[in-house]
């Protein structure tokens, strides 16, 4: 359920993979062999009495009793632990460094549901070339499939729409040539939500469905409506990856998605928030958890959708009682987070998504399987998913039983992604050093102003000063420069210059200067004090982009647009325009060109918070 009540997330990859924000690698830990002795193990499917486990090469080498170890091999203890294979997120929005962040949660694999081709092309490079081990791996649907003006465009990306049946066959072959690992389509109006945007029609959606099956490849549904997931079952879709919140499933719901050999990721974490109800916010306060948790996983953890006046009811319940119904029908269900949106953070939140498919009636057992194997089974992940011989040895060690208390998969003792331990011990430091660094206004930062070039160079009074961005990190061509030049408003001498030309290659191409008025770049700043921002701009008669990121708001890029023409112009917004910030937490200010494709010209001068 993408961000229908607020800005995304998707777009926060486009911005903040420019900026390069990005955490330290987590250290490779691994020996030649590591033997969990004496330990529980659930292998997918079932908890095995007490077992031997050895990994080596990467894989799993035996499970028995009494192994032994090789001689260069570390042994760790398993007595009154359980060995579980490494967790898998069904439904993910993947960006920046959130898979490094899910590994330490004991989440080896995610399964994004719409992101940047490119970058998950590139993502998937580096697994295959096994230089990813210190992340989960990631599995993508690329673009999704949505109507003209539908769900998914309104993120300040321009994506490819499909309109008709006809046409199905050729877009889905163009998903697949950028590199989707599985079709996602959008078959929601927003009606659920307040909201109203074109979608598909029932036809087309079942078009592109099978055009999906032709080349072999699953097809899954977003829907937002009881009405909208039966249609995309009797379309042939392969998986729903929400379920509903607008009333509860009629008798025969679960029997037909049975019948139709479908499957479903409800992503109750997400639904809780929809419904009123922060889904994370619980595990804010869980000592397991905390300590690798920063600030903005505790603060999107502790979100909300919005809600909107005029909304119809939407009721949790709804979806509990459909996850009732499909257990009964034997339908498999998977444990998907929508990680990105508010209630969620990467990693974090599938620990909650397992209690919740526990209270909506799964058993534990249940649900450790709808994160596991039966995800895997579902997408055809054939080496994962299951401790048993010759697979990944993707696992995750944790303390207790989580079969008959499912809350114990969040006390992680040790998480080994292809053999190779994560090091959760140097993230933990770097998170404790990261949230104890308070928020604070910056020295320089009394009067507002952030510079008047004046001085012929571009500083700033206060933070970490001016910067070029671009797309080139997410694999763009945009390029673009800037310099102080002379002449400014309002008879001033100076003011800054920022040219170049934007590339088409990526649909959310940009290019431009960035401020940061933290410390470092991209550190947040406390503001607060300030009620807007102003400055005076002139150009080649343009649209351009103001943006601020928000520690609050993740890395989701608040935006307004304006027009430079030929003569100086003041801008003013609220900082409250950008996404109702109160300025205490900003990170950076940005002025950009894009994502229209060509060459651009943009001055500004004068920039301030008032």
């Amino acid at each position: 359920m993408r961000t229908l009540d607020s800005r995304p997330h998707i777009a926060s990859l486009l911005l903040a993979v420019a900026v390069v924000f990005s955490a330290k690698p987590l250290a490779a830990q691994a020996g030649p062999a590591t033997l969990f002795q004496n330990v529980r193990v659930f292998d997918g499917t079932r908890m095995l009495p007490v077992r031997d486990v050895l990994i080596q090469s990467g894989r799993i080498a035996k499970v028995g009793e009494r192994l032994t170890p090789p001689p260069d091999a570390t042994t760790i203890d398993g007595r009154g632990k359980t060995l579980l294979p490494g967790l898998i997120d069904a439904h993910t929005h993947t960006w920046g460094d959130a898979s490094r962040t899910a590994l330490v949660f004991g989440v080896t694999t995610e399964l994004d549901m719409f992101t940047d081709a490119q970058a998950a092309r590139a993502a998937r490079a580096e697994q295959a070339a096994g230089m990813a081990k210190d992340r989960a791996d990631l599995f993508s649907a690329g673009t999704l499939v949505t109507a003209p003006k539908g769900h998914g465009t309104e993120y300040g990306m321009t994506i490819p729409t499909i309109t008709s049946p006809d046409s199905a066959q050729a877009f889905v072959d163009a998903r697949i040539a950028e590199g989707s690992d599985y079709i996602k389509v959008v078959y929601d109006d927003g009606r659920a939500y307040g909201l109203a945007f074109p979608t598909l029609n029932k036809a087309t959606m079942r078009a592109v469905i099978e055009a999906a099956h032709r080349r072999g490849k699953l097809a899954v549904v977003h829907i937002g409506t009881l009405a909208g997931a039966r249609d995309a079952i009797e379309s042939g879709a392969d998986g729903l990856v929400h379920l509903f919140v607008d009333q509860a499933p009629d008798p025969e719901f679960g029997k037909s998605v049975a019948a139709h050999k479908g499957f479903v990721t409800p992503t109750l974490t997400v639904l809780k928030s929809i419904t009123g109800e922060a889904g994370g916010a619980s595990l804010t306060t869980d000592a397991r958890l905390v300590p690798f948790l920063s600030r903005m996983d505790l603060t999107s953890l502790s979100q909300r959708f919005p809600p909107r006046p005029g909304s119809p009811v939407r009721t949790y319940a709804a979806a509990e009682a459909t996850v009732k119904q499909l257990r009964a029908a034997g339908v498999p269900i998977l444990a998907g987070t929508d990680a990105g949106n508010p209630g969620t953070s990467h990693g974090a939140a599938l620990h909650r998504e397992l209690e919740l498919l526990v209270q909506a009636g799964l058993t534990p057992t249940e649900a450790l399987a709808a994160a596991t194997s039966v995800p895997a089974k579902a997408y055809r992940l054939g080496d994962r998913g299951r401790i048993a011989t010759g697979l990944r040895a993707d696992v995750v060690l944790v303390s207790g039983d989580p079969s008959t208390d499912i809350t114990a998969t969040r006390a992680i003792e040790g998480v080994w992604k292809e053999g190779v331990r994560a090091d959760r011990e140097a993230f933990a430091k770097a998170i404790a050093t990261t949230n104890a660094n308070a928020v604070r206004e910056p020295s320089g930062a009394t009067s507002g102003l952030v510079s008047d070039f004046e001085s012929g160079s571009p500083s700033a009074n206060f933070g970490a000063g001016w910067a070029v961005t671009t797309d080139a990190m997410a694999n763009g061509k945009s390029e673009a420069a800037m310099k102080v030049v002379d002449g400014g408003t309002n008879g001033s001498s100076r003011s800054l210059e920022i040219t170049g030309t934007i590339s088409p290659v990526v649909a959310y191409a940009w290019g431009g200067a960035m401020f940061s008025p933290g410390q470092q770049t991209m550190t947040p700043a406390n503001l607060s004090s300030k009620k807007e921002v102003s400055f005076w701009a002139k150009g080649d008669g343009k649209t351009y982009r103001a943006m601020i990121f928000a520690e609050s708001k993740g890395y989701t890029p608040l935006i307004q647009t304006f027009v430079a023409d030929t003569a100086w112009k003041e801008y003013v917004f609220p900082l409250s325009a950008f996404g109702g910030i109160d300025g205490r937490d900003i990170m950076a200010l940005m002025f950009v060109g894009g994502p229209q494709p060509g060459p651009f010209r943009l001055q500004i001068d004068d920039v301030r918070f008032r």
